[in-house]
Protein backbone atom coordinates (compact mmCIF):
# COMPACT_ATOMS: atom_id res chain seq x y z
CA UNK A 1 0.00 0.00 0.00
CA UNK A 2 1.64 3.51 -0.94
CA UNK A 3 0.64 5.87 1.36
CA UNK A 4 2.98 8.64 0.25
CA UNK A 5 -0.15 10.28 -1.80
CA UNK A 6 -1.97 10.85 1.35
CA UNK A 7 -2.50 14.03 2.98
CA UNK A 8 -2.11 14.12 6.74
CA UNK A 9 -5.95 14.05 7.57
CA UNK A 10 -6.19 10.92 5.43
CA UNK A 11 -3.14 9.18 6.88
CA UNK A 12 -4.94 9.90 10.30
CA UNK A 13 -8.28 8.91 8.76
CA UNK A 14 -6.74 5.58 7.41
CA UNK A 15 -5.24 4.65 10.70
CA UNK A 16 -8.29 5.60 13.05
CA UNK A 17 -10.20 3.28 10.00
CA UNK A 18 -7.72 0.25 10.97
CA UNK A 19 -7.98 1.08 14.63
CA UNK A 20 -11.70 0.58 14.50
CA UNK A 21 -11.60 -2.43 12.15
CA UNK A 22 -9.76 -4.22 14.79
CA UNK A 23 -12.21 -3.29 18.10
CA UNK A 24 -14.81 -4.83 15.65
CA UNK A 25 -12.95 -8.00 15.18
CA UNK A 26 -12.53 -8.04 19.20
CA UNK A 27 -8.65 -7.68 18.71
CA UNK A 28 -8.63 -3.70 20.44
CA UNK A 29 -10.42 -3.78 23.28
CA UNK A 30 -9.61 0.26 23.91
CA UNK A 31 -8.97 3.27 21.90
CA UNK A 32 -5.29 3.43 23.62
CA UNK A 33 -2.12 2.36 21.91
CA UNK A 34 -3.24 -1.54 20.12
CA UNK A 35 0.17 -2.95 21.33
CA UNK A 36 -1.10 -4.13 24.95
CA UNK A 37 -4.58 -4.99 23.72
CA UNK A 38 -3.03 -6.72 20.63
CA UNK A 39 -0.66 -8.71 23.27
CA UNK A 40 -3.49 -10.16 25.27
CA UNK A 41 -5.73 -11.08 22.46
CA UNK A 42 -2.69 -12.88 21.15
CA UNK A 43 -1.71 -14.66 24.16
CA UNK A 44 -5.17 -15.40 24.93
CA UNK A 45 -5.49 -17.07 21.63
CA UNK A 46 -2.41 -19.14 21.85
CA UNK A 47 -3.24 -20.49 25.13
CA UNK A 48 -6.78 -20.59 25.66
CA UNK A 49 -7.08 -18.25 28.31
CA UNK A 50 -9.97 -16.12 29.29
CA UNK A 51 -9.83 -12.63 29.69
CA UNK A 52 -10.48 -10.57 32.18
CA UNK A 53 -12.62 -7.55 32.00
CA UNK A 54 -10.70 -4.01 31.79
CA UNK A 55 -11.70 -3.15 35.27
CA UNK A 56 -9.74 -5.99 36.90
CA UNK A 57 -7.05 -5.23 38.62
CA UNK A 58 -3.39 -6.70 38.71
CA UNK A 59 -3.79 -9.70 35.95
CA UNK A 60 -5.23 -9.70 32.50
CA UNK A 61 -6.52 -13.31 31.96
CA UNK A 62 -7.21 -17.06 33.49
CA UNK A 63 -6.62 -20.24 33.02
CA UNK A 64 -8.49 -23.20 33.41
CA UNK A 65 -6.42 -23.61 36.40
CA UNK A 66 -7.41 -20.45 37.45
CA UNK A 67 -3.55 -19.33 36.59
CA UNK A 68 -3.37 -15.14 36.34
CA UNK A 69 -1.82 -14.10 33.64
CA UNK A 70 -0.27 -10.34 33.89
CA UNK A 71 0.23 -9.71 30.04
CA UNK A 72 2.43 -7.13 28.51
CA UNK A 73 3.81 -6.25 25.03
CA UNK A 74 6.31 -3.69 23.84
CA UNK A 75 6.81 -2.96 19.98
CA UNK A 76 10.36 -2.49 19.22
CA UNK A 77 11.71 -0.15 16.15
CA UNK A 78 14.31 1.87 14.78
CA UNK A 79 13.14 5.08 17.04
CA UNK A 80 13.57 3.55 20.13
CA UNK A 81 14.78 -0.28 20.94
CA UNK A 82 13.76 -0.01 25.07
CA UNK A 83 12.10 -3.24 26.40
CA UNK A 84 11.14 -1.83 29.23
CA UNK A 85 6.89 -2.91 29.15
CA UNK A 86 4.35 -0.55 30.26
CA UNK A 87 4.00 0.09 34.03
CA UNK A 88 3.27 -2.67 36.46
CA UNK A 89 1.28 -1.33 39.30
CA UNK A 90 0.82 -4.87 41.41
CA UNK A 91 3.43 -7.51 41.65
CA UNK A 92 0.87 -9.46 43.75
CA UNK A 93 -1.62 -9.19 41.30
CA UNK A 94 -0.60 -12.47 38.97
CA UNK A 95 1.23 -15.70 38.73
CA UNK A 96 2.52 -15.36 35.65
CA UNK A 97 3.62 -12.25 33.25
CA UNK A 98 2.99 -12.74 29.63
CA UNK A 99 5.72 -10.66 27.71
CA UNK A 100 5.94 -9.96 24.19
CA UNK A 101 8.19 -8.05 21.84
CA UNK A 102 7.06 -6.69 18.52
CA UNK A 103 9.19 -5.87 15.90
CA UNK A 104 8.47 -2.74 13.98
CA UNK A 105 5.47 -4.42 11.80
CA UNK A 106 3.98 -6.01 14.83
CA UNK A 107 5.53 -9.52 14.15
CA UNK A 108 6.20 -11.63 17.36
CA UNK A 109 9.57 -11.46 17.57
CA UNK A 110 9.80 -13.12 20.91
CA UNK A 111 7.75 -14.07 23.72
CA UNK A 112 7.50 -15.68 27.16
CA UNK A 113 5.92 -17.11 30.40
CA UNK A 114 7.83 -15.43 33.47
CA UNK A 115 6.75 -16.67 36.73
CA UNK A 116 5.75 -13.92 38.96
CA UNK A 117 8.83 -14.61 41.16
CA UNK A 118 11.43 -13.89 38.35
CA UNK A 119 9.30 -10.39 37.85
CA UNK A 120 9.71 -9.60 41.42
CA UNK A 121 13.22 -10.00 41.43
CA UNK A 122 14.18 -8.21 38.36
CA UNK A 123 12.00 -4.96 38.48
CA UNK A 124 12.55 -1.60 40.01
CA UNK A 125 9.77 0.59 42.17
CA UNK A 126 9.92 3.90 40.48
CA UNK A 127 8.31 6.12 43.02
CA UNK A 128 7.14 8.83 40.07
CA UNK A 129 4.95 6.42 38.80
CA UNK A 130 4.12 4.39 41.84
CA UNK A 131 5.31 1.12 39.91
CA UNK A 132 7.69 -1.35 39.00
CA UNK A 133 9.48 -1.02 36.13
CA UNK A 134 10.76 -4.79 34.47
CA UNK A 135 12.75 -4.82 30.83
CA UNK A 136 12.40 -7.88 28.62
CA UNK A 137 15.62 -8.52 27.90
CA UNK A 138 17.11 -11.81 26.16
CA UNK A 139 18.61 -13.01 29.36
CA UNK A 140 15.29 -13.02 30.74
CA UNK A 141 14.80 -16.71 28.47
CA UNK A 142 17.38 -17.95 30.58
CA UNK A 143 15.79 -17.55 33.95
CA UNK A 144 14.35 -20.37 35.92
CA UNK A 145 11.13 -20.97 35.04
CA UNK A 146 10.24 -18.93 31.91
CA UNK A 147 8.90 -20.69 29.28
CA UNK A 148 9.31 -19.32 25.51
CA UNK A 149 6.04 -18.76 24.02
CA UNK A 150 7.23 -17.00 20.69
CA UNK A 151 6.09 -20.27 18.52
CA UNK A 152 3.22 -20.36 20.22
CA UNK A 153 2.17 -16.62 18.99
CA UNK A 154 4.02 -16.85 16.01
CA UNK A 155 0.94 -19.63 15.10
CA UNK A 156 -1.46 -17.22 16.02
CA UNK A 157 -0.64 -14.40 14.54
CA UNK A 158 0.07 -16.57 10.77
CA UNK A 159 -3.66 -18.01 11.31
CA UNK A 160 -5.08 -16.46 8.10
CA UNK A 161 -8.74 -17.48 9.01
CA UNK A 162 -9.68 -14.19 11.13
Amino acid sequence: MDLKPLSVSALLQTHSAILEELRERRILRSANNPTGDYAEWLFCRAFGWEQAANSVKGYDATDADGIRYQIKGRRLHQYNTSRQLSAIRDLDGFDVLAGVLFDASFSVARAALIPSEVVRDRSTFTQHTNSYRFLLRDNIWDAAGVRDATVKLQVVVSDRTE
